[in-house]
C-alpha cells in the first residue's frame, strides 16, 4: 500500500469523527468517566495495600515468656527459636527492667512508685512478614516451650485483609463492566459511521478493495476515540487524586493512613489508561465494520 493510501485511510478516519460529532463526543466521554471509576478503584485498591504494608511494619507481637524462666536463659533459649518462624521479620528481647523502664515513659513516675521489675514479664517484641499471617504465626510462637501468652491484634489485621480482599474483587469486577461499556459504545459510534457509508463499502468491495483497506479508517477512528478518552481521563484522574489525597492527608492525623503520592504511581496510571483506550478503541472499530464486509 502506498504512502498516500494511508494517509487517506488516516484522513477518513479522523473525518468520521467530526461527520458523527455528538455520537463521538458521547463515546469518548463515556471512556472518560469508565476509565476514571476504573482507575479510581484501582488506586484505592493500591493505597489500601501500602496501608496494609505500613500496619505490618508498625504493628508488634508481644510474646510473654513463663514467669519460670530468667532472662539469661529466655534470650539464649526462645530467641533462636522464635527468628525461625518464617513469618517473622525481627526479634527483639525485652526483659522486665527494661519493659517497667519503656512503660515508665507514659507515666508519672510517682505513679510507679512501688512497684517492682518483678510484676512485669520478660517478653518478645516481633514483627512479622505478612500481616495476612499473623494468626497462624501467633499459633506458632504459642507452641514454643517457654513462651506462656502471645498478644497479637489479629480481629484488627482480619479485618483490613478483609476490607482489601473486597476492594480488589470490587476493583476487578468494574474493570471488566466498564471495559465493556466502553467497548459497547465505541462499536455503536463506529457502527453510525459505518452504517451511513453501507453502499460506499459495497461499491468498494465490488471493485476489488480488500477488507483491510475498507476497515482501516474504522480503525482508526476507534484509535483515536480511545487515546482521547484515555488522554483527558488521565488528567481528570490525576487533579481528582489530588484534591481528595490532599483532603483525605489534612481531614485525618492517624498514623498509619498514608496516602501514595500521584507522582509514583502516574506512570502506571498512564500506562493503563492510553493501553485500555487503544485496545477498546482499535477492537471496536474492528467489531463494528465486520457484518458490513460481508458483501
Amino acid at each position: 500500500m502506498k504512502l498516500n493510501s494511508y494517509g487517506y485511510l488516516i484522513g477518513e478516519g479522523f473525518r468520521n469523527i467530526f461527520i458523527h460529532g455528538f455520537m463521538s463526543f458521547a463515546s469518548i466521554t463515556i471512556t472518560i468517566a469508565c476509565l476514571i471509576v476504573m482507575g479510581s478503584f484501582t488506586l484505592l485498591d493500591i493505597n489500601i495495600n501500602n496501608m496494609i504494608d505500613e500496619i505490618g511494619n508498625q504493628n508488634q507481637i508481644l510474646a510473654f515468656v513463663d514467669e519460670s524462666m530468667s532472662a539469661d536463659e529466655a534470650s539464649a533459649k526462645l530467641q533462636v527459636r522464635i527468628e525461625s518462624i518464617d513469618n517473622v521479620a525481627d526479634v527483639q528481647f525485652m526483659s522486665n527492667k527494661d519493659a517497667r523502664e519503656n512503660f515508665m515513659k507514659d507515666y508519672d513516675e510517682s505513679m510507679m512508685e512501688g512497684i517492682g521489675d518483678d510484676v512485669f514479664r520478660h517478653r518478645f517484641v516481633i514483627q512479622l512478614t505478612d500481616l495476612s499471617l499473623m494468626s497462624e504465626t501467633q499459633k506458632e510462637i504459642l507452641d514454643i516451650d517457654g513462651i506462656e501468652k502471645v498478644n497479637a491484634p489479629t480481629e484488627f489485621a482480619d479485618k483490613f485483609i478483609s476490607v482489601r480482599n473486597v476492594v480488589s474483587v470490587v476493583s476487578l469486577v468494574l474493570i471488566v463492566i466498564l471495559v465493556a461499556v466502553s467497548l459497547f459504545i465505541i462499536t455503536n459510534t463506529i457502527k453510525l459511521a459505518t452504517f451511513g457509508r453501507r453502499e460506499e463499502i459495497a461499491i468498494m468491495k465490488m471493485v476489488g478493495a480488500s477488507n483491510s483497506f475498507i476497515r482501516c479508517p474504522f480503525v482508526v477512528e476507534g484509535l483515536i476515540l480511545g487515546v482521547v478518552g484515555g488522554g483527558l481521563a488521565f488528567l481528570a484522574q490525576w487533579g481528582l487524586y489530588e484534591l481528595l489525597s490532599g483532603k483525605i492527608t489534612q481531614s485525618l492525623s492517624i498514623p498509619f493512613i498514608t496516602i501514595v503520592p500521584f507522582s509514583e504511581l502516574w506512570l502506571f496510571v498512564f500506562g493503563i489508561f492510553m493501553a485500555v483506550g487503544l485496545v477498546v478503541g482499535a477492537f471496536g472499530g474492528t467489531i463494528a465494520i465486520k457484518n458490513f464486509l460481508k458483501v
